[in-house]
């Protein structure tokens, strides 16, 4: 019986880099699996995340935020802000076992491939039990607009 490949072992780590692409990719704060989300939360990195809806309001995506985007939905005014956990152009996160799999997996070596681990990410988070996982979320940082999320996102 052949096993079905994780996202982990299709898209594994780069090296640390923190050449002028690498870090241009922290502008846009990559996606974690939903697993990996969870495993965030367990860790203590819930008040660092935002929530980001689908253009076509059908899911979510809990990501690190947005710097001053924190606890809250992904908002554009605070997209030229950089990630929340790149800090002297390096990720915090690296070496703790929360960083998210796009950011461990795009890397200037692999220009153009970033959009299909995306996709596979985004992919995960339909598939998964996401939903209860934004539930606890929203309730774990006391998420004021929570209720304009379950009346945006279309089930």
């Amino acid at each position: 019986m052949k096993r079905k490949k994780t996202l982990q072992n299709k898209y594994t780590p780069s090296e640390p880099c923190s050449c002028e692409t690498c870090v241009n990719y922290c502008r846009r704060p990559g996606w974690w699996t939903a697993d990996e989300a969870s495993k965030a939360i367990n860790a203590g990195y819930a008040d660092r995340m935002m929530l980001e809806i689908s253009p076509e309001l059908n899911f979510g995506v809990l990501s690190p935020a947005f710097k001053g985007c924190e606890g809250n939905f992904a908002l554009q005014e605070f997209s030229n802000n950089w990630c929340t956990f790149l800090e002297n152009n390096l990720c915090t996160l690296y070496g703790t076992g929360c960083q998210p799999l796009e950011c461990k997996f795009c890397h200037h070596d692999r220009a153009g491939l970033g959009i299909k681990c995306h996709n596979d990410i985004e992919k995960d988070w339909k598939a998964s039990k996401a939903g209860a996982l934004i539930d606890k979320w929203i309730k774990l940082v006391n998420f004021k607009a929570g209720s304009v999320y379950y009346k945006l996102i279309k089930k």
